[in-house]
């Protein structure tokens, strides 16, 4: 049997670094901290300060209804990559992505629901 080759935190590192590059690539905007937490077969993913700056500006201007739908647009494109991007770190596929974001606070959170838990080393 092969043994696992990374610890819960470098696979939580990992992740964290690939999803900020993602939303800097793909947005030309990188939220200020994204933490990853894996709990057996699931990924909690928080990111602080996710908000673009046109769905600031909307949101600070009384647009808040149109900045709602900018974000849930934007989730929308980029959980696929998302998703590609966790099941190409982790190794293994996700069968199902839940997100939500709030105006107010900035913050978005996705919980990725893996086919299984990951093989992770213990230090």
């Amino acid at each position: 049997m092969e043994k696992p080759s990374v610890t819960r935190g470098q696979l939580e590192r990992t992740l964290s670094q690939s999803i900020q590059a993602l939303y800097r690539n793909e947005l030309g905007h990188q939220p200020s901290k994204i933490t990853c937490q894996i709990f057996d077969s699931k990924i909690a993913i928080i990111l602080e300060n996710s908000l673009t700056k046109p769905e600031q500006l909307l949101a600070e201007n009384g647009k808040e209804d149109l900045a709602e739908q900018v974000r849930s647009d934007l989730e929308e494109v980029i959980q696929p990559q998302i998703k590609a991007l966790i099941e190409e770190i982790v190794g293994i596929s996700v069968i199902d992505l839940l997100s939500d974001s709030k105006l107010d606070t900035g913050r978005s959170g996705t919980i990725a629901v893996l086919a299984d838990s990951p093989a992770l080393r213990n230090l």
